[in-house]
């Protein structure tokens, strides 16, 4: 079974590209495994297998990421950009 997530990046005031994280999605492998990749890296794989410290395994012929008007979790968990890192947030706790 996997742990899906999605990656929320801000590319403009009220824009937000959401790219899907199919396996290994839970904070403790996806915050250590995000740690050398930048938002770029990200963008540019579009539809992501799986994030790993070595790789960026991305689905061929991957989907354009979604793009909302805030950070939305739409699955188990979901990574931004915030300060310079890599941080898993929950949207509904504020």
């Amino acid at each position: 079974m996997s742990t899906r997530a999605q990656i929320a990046i801000q590319i403009g005031p009220e824009e937000w590209a959401h790219t899907y994280v199919h396996y290994d999605g839970y904070p403790s492998h996806m915050l250590p495994a995000l740690a050398p990749w930048t938002p770029e890296d990200i963008l540019a794989a579009r539809e992501i297998r799986q994030v790993r410290a070595d790789e960026v395994e991305a689905f061929d012929n991957p989907r354009d990421p979604i793009l909302l008007p805030r950070p939305t979790r739409q699955f188990c968990h979901l990574y931004l950009w915030l300060g310079g890192m890599w941080v898993e947030v929950n949207p509904d706790a504020e």
